[in-house]
């Protein structure tokens, strides 16, 4: 196992970059523990997959270093990195039986046939697949042939990381959740270094225990689950995680004090706004806006039933908000005012959580 350090980490698919639009990676500086669950999550093309390449060495970066374990390992071979690969798409051996296509990794390096048929089992158990040990590959089901390519990444004790490469793209939804249980089950069983890439919120969020955003080539937000959710650095996050988004205002600034529409609005990092520039916008959560006495007049428009919780949607001064309400709350009819919880909103300044600009004082 490693630990893995990106020290300004860019990389350009052209011979001679020139601009920041010619870096599929802006610049990357991560570092993560040793045994840690990670996921790269983020719209297609942002740069979670040249990462990930980068990292395992099929890609050697344009600038900036790559270490484990404090080695320089920037161009050293995938092989010399001692990495496992589990992709988008099951690379297995139909003509093989799924006992000989754990085993292939093992038997590739020359391991005691013993230890070899000690470590299928063990794996073949936890993946549930003890009962297939001696069919042909080529008869399972799709799900069952990424087990096996799952379990040919978790079979070798020696690896420094394995990384997934959105590995349940083509597993049918209502097995999607047994299979991520199991990945997260099987990383708490082994305490390797895990690195999970996928576009899809609900499966990093569930799997890693530190998930890294990004966009356009740039980390946007590093952090845990729940910080992503209660407190996204940058209105993209905000976006990207959470069902509905995060609710989006145009603000202003007049004498330190937050207003949306003329109307004042606090907000938990109000110290800021005295020296807030640029587009400014107020988010906050649908969950964390009720119906009140007070708060800002707006009219429903619209009631969704998600079964535990209502989708309602409303029109304060031109604006659209969503509200999270939960079953046995009465929803007003017609005219509303909606209370913002002041702790669970902010003042965001170009995007960024304002005084939490890139380079700012944390």
């Amino acid at each position: 196992m490693a630990r893995i350090t990106l020290d300004h980490i860019r990389h350009s698919y052209f011979p001679f970059p020139k601009t920041d639009e010619h870096y599929a990676l802006k610049q990357v500086n991560l570092e993560w523990r040793d045994g840690g669950a990670y996921a790269l999550l983020g719209p297609s093309g942002c740069g979670k997959t040249t990462l990930l390449n980068l990292i395992s060495g099929l890609l050697v970066p344009t600038e900036g270093r790559l270490l484990f374990d404090g080695k320089d390992v920037t161009r050293a071979t995938p092989e010399e990195r001692n990495i496992a690969q589990v992709f988008q798409f099951p690379v297995i051996y139909d003509t093989m039986t799924v006992y000989d296509n754990l085993a292939f990794p093992l038997r590739n390096r020359g391991v005691a046939e013993a230890e070899v048929d000690q470590r299928v089992q063990e794996i073949a158990a936890m993946l549930d697949l003890s009962k297939t040990l001696r069919n042909r590959a080529s008869g399972l089901t799709a799900d069952g042939k990424q087990k096996i390519s799952l379990g040919r990444g978790l079979v070798r004790a020696d690896v420094n990381v394995i990384m997934f490469d959105e590995p349940l793209t083509v597993i049918d939804p209502h097995l999607k959740w047994q299979l991520r249980s199991k990945l997260k089950e099987l990383h708490q069983h082994t305490r390797r270094t895990m690195i999970y890439v996928t576009h899809d919120q609900t499966e990093a969020l569930t799997f890693a225990d530190t998930v890294v955003v990004m966009n356009h080539g740039v980390v946007v937000q590093t952090g845990t689950p729940i910080e992503l959710f209660e407190r996204p650095r940058h209105t993209f996050v905000g976006h990207f995680i959470g069902s509905p988004g995060m609710n989006l205002l145009p603000a202003e600034v007049k004498g330190g004090t937050v207003t949306f529409a003329g109307e004042t609005v606090a907000v938990e990092n109000g110290a800021a706004a005295s020296s807030a520039r640029g587009k400014l916008e107020i988010g906050i959560r649908p969950e964390f806006i009720s119906f009140g006495k007070t708060g800002l007049a707006a009219d429903i428009t619209k009631v969704s039933d998600t079964g535990r919780f209502r989708i309602v949607e409303a029109v304060s001064h031109g604006q659209r908000v969503k509200l999270l309400v939960p079953e046995g709350i009465a929803i007003p009819a017609g005219r509303a005012h909606l209370a913002f919880d002041a702790a669970r909103t902010r003042l965001y300044e170009d995007g960024w959580l304002a005084g939490e600009r890139p380079g700012d004082a944390p």
